[in-house]
Parts: C-alpha cells; structure tokens; sequence
C-alpha cells in the first residue's frame, strides 16, 4: 500500500497568528509574567517538539513551571484553533481530496495531543486521513512515529511532505524521501524534491 505522510503546520496550514492570541492569554491567565507572544516566535519555534518550543520561549520558568504552564497553553491553543480562522495554504482542500483518490494519506506531527483533531474539524478533512501520530499518542518523536503509522496501516511504500530541517532529519531516520514545501516556515539543507505550491503534488511522480 503507498502513502504520503504529511506535516500540519507550515505545511498544510499557518496557524501561528491563532496560537499566538491563544498563548498569551494563557500566559495572561495562568502566570505573572507580562509577555505578548507573537506569530513570529512561534514560526521559529514550530516543528521542533512541544516541550523545546516552550523551552525556548520561556527560558525564565524552571521545568516544572513551563510544565506546568504547558497544560494551560496547549489547552487554549486547541480550543482555538479549531474554530478559528487559521491560514488554509491554497489549494490544500482540493489536492487533498483529489490525492484521496490514490494514496492512503496519514500525519504525523511533533505537535501535542489534540491539535491534529482540532485541524482537521477545522478545515472539514478528516474523512480524507486514514490516520495520524503525535507524540502524545505513543511517547515518540516523528522518525519513530512515522515508521509506527507506516506499520499499523500496512503501508509498504511511503513519502513525507513537509517544510523544516526536522521533517528531512526524522524521514532519514524513518528511511523514506521527503519531499520539501519551500512556502513553510524552514529551509532544509540537501537536494530535495521541491514544491512551491501545495497542488503542484498532483503533477508529480510521487511515490
């Protein structure tokens, strides 16, 4: 069976500017440090796994405080961006449906537990994703959640989109090629299949 495997953020959609607005009124609700967080913070940070990112935003918490706070954030951030008006990149709804039609399509994201579901009830995609992995689902990062989804769906062959030096890192480790969305929030270093547009994946040979 072929599957292509999909990262959500920088990929699929930008949900930056809405998780920005979630984060700061938790930060707002849930602790005495007046910090606004911005889009840009965020498209620095996404990708790499959740506990780094909080880490990197709040180097003044100890451990157990961005631990704790991370409750707060996650929670605000999916409740919001299940409604909200998150940035779709063109041609994702229809290039979704379209590679329905050929290929079993899964995720797998570093993202926290539920997210991924909030995505898809936002943009009404659900029927089209046999499945999909997160850390919070298993204790794994991406290399090791991908080879996961690939086992569990009986998937022999397999490509990964996605937009950050981590997606090519962990699809090495996973053994399967990446093919690289230039309009994400990264750049990656190698030769890699190259897309500047989301439906440019109908044109190509992908698996």
């Amino acid at each position: 069976m072929k599957a292509i495997i999909f990262d959500v953020d920088g990929t699929l959609w930008n949900s930056t500017g809405q998780v920005a607005i979630a984060w700061t009124q938790a930060v707002k609700d849930h602790t005495q440090l007046n910090r606004i967080i911005t889009s840009e913070d965020l498209v620095r940070e996404f990708g790499k796994p959740m506990d780094q990112i909080v880490a990197a935003l709040f180097p003044e918490l100890t451990w157990q405080e961005q631990e704790q706070l991370s409750v707060h954030l996650f929670r605000y951030e999916n409740s919001r961006v299940e409604t909200a008006a998150c940035e779709i990149y063109k041609g994702v709804p229809e290039t979704i449906r379209e590679l329905n039609k050929r290929f079993t399509l899964l995720i797998v994201s570093n993202c926290q537990g539920g997210y991924i579901e909030a995505f898809l009830k936002n943009t009404g995609l659900s029927e089209y994703f046999a499945d999909h992995l997160c850390p919070d689902d298993t204790g794994k990062l991406k290399a090791e959640n991908i080879r996961l989804i690939m086992e569990r769906n009986q998937i022999t062959e397999a490509v990964y989109v996605g937009d950050t030096q981590g997606d090519a890192d962990a699809c090495r480790k996973a053994g399967i090629p990446m093919i690289y969305v230039s309009y994400g929030f990264g750049e990656v270093e190698g030769d890699y299949v190259t897309i500047d547009s989301f439906d440019e994946l109908l044109s190509l040979e992908l698996i």
